[in-house]
């Protein structure tokens, strides 16, 4: 009898911990986080798609971008449009405000491109990291990151 007490008590608290993770992993976003969300899942739509259009009327004049190869584009020179992208599927995405006039966005991904002439594909397993400004009532893409997060799979 003396066992059984502990063992049930560690076992209550076990499942204590367990609803309490639960409870917080199964927060809802917000409304201003469902629109940042609505906003990135657009831009991965642009990018499956090499929508122009929506690059133009979405960057930020000063728009930067850190590439999977880790150089910084700006402007006009960092396409985020990719033709040969077979595959770009988000998960875990997260949503940071910066007050009522910024976000960032943050998500993992799995991505296939087909393979260039010179090199294999990219790597499968990407980190992105947005970051959005409101600037004339209008959501703009500021800045974009693009890290591998498994380095293997080159």
């Amino acid at each position: 009898m003396k066992i059984f007490f502990p063992v049930s008590a560690l076992l209550l608290l076990m499942s204590a911990s367990v609803g309490a993770q639960t409870s917080v992993q199964a927060k809802l976003p917000t409304a201003f986080e469902r629109a940042a969300m609505s906003q990135e899942n657009d831009l991965i739509d642009a990018k499956k798609k090499d929508d122009e259009q929506f690059f133009k009327r979405t960057l930020a004049p000063d728009f930067a971008m850190v590439g999977i190869d880790g150089q910084l584009a700006q402007g006009d020179e960092a396409g985020l449009g990719d033709s040969d992208l077979v595959e770009l599927t988000p998960y875990d995405m997260k949503v940071v405000a910066l007050g009522d006039s910024g976000v960032i966005v943050t998500y993992d991904a799995i991505v296939r491109e087909a393979p260039q002439e010179d090199q294999g594909p990219p790597p499968r397993y990407q980190h992105f990291t947005s970051v959005w400004v409101k600037q004339g009532g209008q959501w703009k893409l500021k800045f974009h990151q693009a890290t591998a997060t498994h380095w293997g799979d080159w």
